[in-house]
């Protein structure tokens, strides 16, 4: 089905009506892309059409497996030849690709198209230095020579706002955070002034405040070089901020296009609002002291159940599930024949809490800032400095083996990436039924009913247990991880980014089920996550970490309504909006990097003051030395 262009221009876009009606920079066909399995074509894009103007920006949204990637894999012709077909017609300013010879498709890829991909790291040669490989692209598509292809790769860096660029040309992809190894990839796309970007997932991995820096950065430089963007994420929120049309796809077919403003304001397909509807908006909690459930749409039907707040289970008058006071963790960097240390990283430095029994406390912060190191230092997978972690009152950094080995029944951890923290040669069953075995807790037989369960509690059913990982998807995998984490009837839960890696609508399902799970086992919930707007819908109090230590936390709607801390705001002001009218809102967004916490071995962190801003809502007092750190 092709989807027409709109006959009139949308509001929020900034290109003339004249120009607009012009040829369009990339029109796509009839675009149809198959695979062979077993003999058999099998389509994976079918009879997709969309047009994308001058200077235009087109979202392709939908969730994984929907055909977005293989959409601009197949305008690249980048889809493999002997096992893959691309039919229908794929045109740049009128020249169809899709006829062209592969010598002449090889000028066409980074001269007039240029791609980003989601993960930098995998598409930037470890070996080589960041400079080496942009300059390579200039050296290859413009001609210029190697002191040419240089400096012209250092003004490159500089343009995508990469602090001491002539000092960065040198470095290896390993030396640089998420954030700057992404801008490298846009000083690489932009390098031979391409016609069309296509930024497959460009910001999915990346923390809200540097997704906010290089989405800010894609809009200036699309003004500056007067690019088309084909911008492709399940991101709604993303699509709101940088998009002018979007086009919905659903099962590899578009189910619906047109004015992103329009179809965020009246949805006309079923999926598109179950998209919409999953989607968490800081600032829908106000007002509410609980935890509240995302409300499911169906994506055939569009009939939505009716999102309730979660029961009050937080066992306030009993002792804490988890007491942490003063955990200090640091890693020592060694160098030299003799391995002497040469610095100290401070990943946790000094942080206190304590979670009750029903209770959600959200971690939250950007990469580096030490969340994941301290959920493993409670569960003692990371060996801490100092400090005491209780659990039920025992202390468990204190504990031997086979006393922690025994305590760990009582906590467990559910990891960011569930495909890699199953065994792919294990069955489900087996995997969900190795803590019974490990802690001797039932038969076979037993354990076979138990497994079937909790295949049930989260969601999923009995006859699944023979499958391997693979053979299930993202939201289906995560499920089975809670299922295994709930196998001992811990008390509490270390969650670590455990829905990141999600489709925007199975993170509302995972949420909604560990909010259930809660409400059902009175559950205490550790949960570290850089997403604010998740963290909002499900928390009941909020810890903000940055370099190590909490500088502010409080109860959730404290944190949010009030917040105190400037790290906190900026956090805040970095959440996109889901909303396309208020894209021109000025956010504030800095452009700086996280400060390393990396620190000298005679190092001695100085001693913080903390204030009550409201009862039980705790801050950092910040001065000189925090702002001359931020230089704010």
């Amino acid at each position: 089905m092709e989807l027409d262009h709109p006959a009139a221009p949308p509001a929020s876009a900034v290109v003339d009506p004249a120009i607009a009606a012009a040829t369009p920079v990339l029109s796509v066909a009839g675009l149809t892309t198959s695979f062979l399995r077993e003999g058999h074509w099998h389509p994976v894009v079918r009879n997709v059409g969309f047009d994308v103007g001058l200077k235009e920006t087109v979202a392709i949204v939908g969730e994984s497996g929907s055909g977005k990637s293989v959409t601009a894999l197949s305008i690249m012709r980048l889809v493999p030849a002997q096992n893959g077909r691309i039919q229908g017609s794929i045109r740049l300013n009128g020249l169809e690709l899709l006829t062209l010879p592969d010598k002449a498709m090889r000028k066409v890829r980074g001269n007039d198209i240029a791609m980003i991909f989601q993960e930098p790291m995998t598409s930037l040669n470890p070996v080589l230095t960041i400079g080496f490989q942009i300059a390579e692209a200039l050296i290859y598509h413009r001609d210029m020579s190697r002191s040419a292809a240089e400096a012209e790769a250092i003004r490159l860096l500089e343009k995508v706002r990469i602090p001491a660029a002539a000092a960065r040309f040198h470095e290896y992809p390993h030396k640089l955070s998420g954030g700057m190894r992404q801008r490298v990839m846009i000083a690489m796309a932009l390098a031979c002034r391409p016609k069309l970007l296509i930024a497959d997932e460009p910001t999915t991995a990346l923390d809200v405040t540097i997704q906010a820096q290089i989405l800010e950065l894609l809009k200036l430089l699309q003004e500056e070089e007067g690019m088309s963007v084909l911008f492709i994420t399940h991101d709604m929120g993303v699509v709101a901020e940088i998009a002018d049309r979007t086009v919905v796809m659903y099962g590899g077919e578009a189910v619906e296009a047109g004015d992103t403003a329009r179809i965020f304001a009246s949805p006309a397909h079923a999926y598109t609002r179950a998209l919409l509807s999953a989607v968490p908006r800081l600032g829908s909690m106000a007002g509410r002291p609980r935890p509240m459930r995302f409300p499911i749409v169906d994506k055939l039907t569009g009939t939505s159940d009716v999102p309730v707040e979660t029961p009050d289970t937080v066992a306030a008058a009993e002792r804490p599930v988890l007491e942490v006071a003063n955990l200090t963790t640091r890693f020592d960097i060694q160098s030299g024949l003799f391995g002497s240390v040469c610095g100290r990283v401070h990943a946790v430095e000094n942080v206190s809490f304590s979670l009750h029994a029903g209770e959600t406390l959200a971690l939250v912060g950007e990469s580096g800032c030490g969340k994941s190191t301290t959920g493993r230092s409670i569960l003692k997978l990371i060996r801490p400095n100092s400090g005491s972690v209780l659990v039920d009152g025992e202390d468990v950094l204190a504990m031997d083996s086979i006393t922690l080995r025994a305590m760990r029944r009582r906590m467990q951890i559910i990891f960011q990436d569930p495909f890699a923290s199953l065994n792919p040669r294990m069955s489900v069953r087996t995997a969900i039924a190795e803590p019974f075995y490990a802690h001797g807790l039932a038969t076979k037989a037993e354990a076979r009913d138990k497994v079937a369960d909790l295949l049930v509690r989260v969601g999923l059913t009995p006859e699944m247990a023979d499958r391997y990982p693979h053979e299930f998807s993202g939201g289906q995998r995560q499920r089975i991880c809670i299922a295994r984490a709930l196998a001992l009837e811990p008390k509490l839960i270390v969650a670590d980014e455990a829905v990141s890696a999600l489709d925007v609508s199975v993170k509302a399902q995972v949420v909604n089920l560990m909010l259930d799970l809660q409400a059902s086992m009175g559950l205490a919930y550790l949960f570290i996550s850089h997403d604010i707007a998740v963290v909002e819908r499900m928390s009941h109090r909020v810890a903000v970490m940055y370099l190590g230590e909490i500088v502010e936390i409080g109860p959730r709607a404290a944190v949010f309504g009030n917040p105190q801390h400037p790290y906190t705001r900026k956090l805040m002001a970095a959440v996109p909006i889901p909303d396309p009218a208020r894209r021109g809102d000025k956010r504030g967004v800095s452009n700086d990097e996280i400060r390393s916490p990396v620190r000298p071995p005679d190092y001695v962190p100085p001693a913080r003051q903390y204030r009550e801003a409201s009862p039980g809502h705790v801050v950092q007092v910040w001065g000189e030395e925090w702002e001359k750190r931020e230089g704010s």
